[in-house]
């Protein structure tokens, strides 16, 4: 396979990802009141779960795999920077650790919450406290350790050592590596909200800025 085909192939992957993210994105934040509904307790978010049927669980089974997108994006975007090879295999490794760690947090939902849900169907008492320990302990693990804090942190440095290997690559604008090392410094900010609630709203502009970055960087493939 030629390295153009391979390249083109990546920016179609992180295009498509960016746009299949905001419309299962959206789903979610319609019909379950993602992503505040993170912080609620076990008794309130699991009959939400249930309420929601089949197609929230396939709804979630669809998002917890969208960010293997960034596997085959990473590669396009490795074979885009011949100048760099030792950072491209990096930034390779810091996608696919990122893409791993992201799929791990987003399937508790479609697999565990939602055996969880169903336990919680047949507990007439809201205040059980094991179901509540498992719900919590899951969250914390896979969603703010895996999921967000590992994976944000893998997927920031990734979009930093790709912005620093395009510096190097004069067919690419400078623009595209400075912004890339920019965004990649703010994902690192907004995975420490869970350490201080202070860079939230970082974090919230993140969300907003992550498929727009994504795009940018697949066109940059496809166009350059």
């Amino acid at each position: 396979m030629s390295t153009a085909v391979i390249v083109g192939a990546g920016g179609v992957s992180l295009i498509a990802g960016a746009f299949s993210f905001m419309a299962v994105f959206a789903y979610l934040s319609a019909r379950f009141d993602y992503p505040r509904i993170l912080d609620g307790s076990a008794s309130e978010v699991l009959p939400r779960l249930i309420e929601g049927g089949p197609p929230l669980r396939r709804a979630w089974a669809i998002y917890s795999v969208l960010p293997l997108l960034l596997i085959p994006g990473a590669v396009g975007c490795a074979a885009a920077l011949p100048a760099s090879p030792a950072l491209a295999m990096l930034a390779t490794a810091m996608a696919c650790v990122a893409a791993l760690a992201m799929c791990l947090g987003l399937m508790r939902w479609p697999s565990m919450h939602w055996a969880l849900a169903q336990a919680h169907m047949g507990i007439e008492d809201d205040s059980d406290m094991a179901l509540e320990a498992l719900f919590r302990g899951f969250n914390l693990y896979l969603g703010t350790y895996v999921g967000e804090f590992l994976g944000e942190v893998c997927l920031a440095a990734f979009f930093a050592l790709i912005g620093a290997g395009m510096l190097a690559e004069p067919r690419f604008p400078a623009w595209i590596g400075w912004a890339g090392m920019a965004f990649g410094g703010l994902f690192v900010v907004g995975a420490l909200r869970h350490v201080t609630g202070r860079v939230q709203p970082v974090a919230d502009v993140n969300n907003g800025l992550l498929p727009v970055w994504m795009i940018v960087l697949g066109l940059s493939l496809l166009l350059f």
